[in-house]
């Protein structure tokens, strides 16, 4: 039998009518324990259906080591049919009950060594679609707060410029670790916009396109991904995270099964792969 435990929303930043980022703290007991990559369940009496409980799973984006609230970023589904769930929490206000089962999943756990069970050094890419960001900000807040001297580098695409959740904080990252140094803070961020002709959209100068066209040669046979980093991505030196639609992951699979990328659903015999990924439709 499924037991709810119960939390309280304390914030609502309402990015756009369809986009909105909620904090929500346990009343009973401290936040949960977590791995930056996993997912909490939400659940809320649905009055349609005689209150009975709708749940459903969203990405965590805070940080394993933030023990003051749960923040996640959630779209209101509204097509084919308004969501179950999501329209309940669009109206959901500060000071409101949500239900909650502890954090679970595998999928976008941080790979922190390779088969032979020496540390896992490569670089960390990570290519999020939409709200498919939400596991990358709980890595880049979690590596930050231990320290962790990886590179990391985290790609995010959205149609519209106020569809990037977290462009403020993951520039600050990146401003950081200009200032303070590569060998001591090493990460990047860039974002892509897919429909720049949109009057929306005007005051856009950065990537056009898809997330994955950051994996795209252009004439000069490299990529933006490798301008970017200042070499040649290889499956020795990067591994990449993936979340987002399908049509996300198969996208950036386009680009990196030619160049001999696998995925750990598809891992070669001595357990060794390149891409961790997660869809969400």
């Amino acid at each position: 039998m499924v037991v709810d435990n119960k939390a309280t929303i304390t914030y609502v930043q309402l990015l756009k009518e369809d986009l909105v980022i909620l904090r929500i703290v346990p009343k009973e007991g401290e936040v949960p324990d977590f791995e930056a990559g996993q997912f909490i369940t939400l659940g809320l009496p649905n009055p349609n259906e005689g209150d009975k409980i709708v749940r459903r799973a969203y990405s965590i984006a805070s940080h394993p080591e933030n023990k003051k609230f749960v923040e996640l970023v959630i779209r209101w589904v509204r097509k084919p049919l308004p969501g179950r769930l999501t329209t309940q929490i669009f109206s959901a206000k500060e000071g409101d009950e949500i239900l909650w089962l502890k954090p679970t999943g595998r999928a976008l756990l941080i790979n922190n060594e390779l088969p032979d069970g020496t540390k896992d050094t490569r670089r960390i890419v990570c290519i999020g679609g939409g709200t498919g960001l939400a596991p990358f900000v709980s890595f880049a807040q979690h590596l930050h707060a231990i320290g962790d001297k990886r590179e990391i580098v985290i790609l995010h695409g959205a149609s519209y410029v106020d569809e990037l959740s977290y462009k403020e904080l993951l520039t600050d990252l990146e401003n950081e670790s200009i200032s303070r140094g590569k060998d001591e803070w090493n990460f990047k961020y860039r974002a892509s916009i897919s429909r720049p002709q949109e009057w929306f959209n005007r005051t856009w100068s950065g990537q056009i396109g898809r997330v994955e066209t950051f994996l795209r040669q252009r004439d000069g046979g490299t990529s933006p991904l490798e301008e970017l980093v200042g070499e040649k991505i290889t499956k020795e030196n990067t591994i990449f995270y993936v979340c987002g639609w399908q049509g996300t992951i198969d996208g950036v699979m386009d680009f990196l099964k030619p160049k001999g990328f696998v995925t750990e659903h598809d891992k070669r015999e001595d357990g060794s792969f390149e891409v961790k990924y997660e869809s969400y439709g």
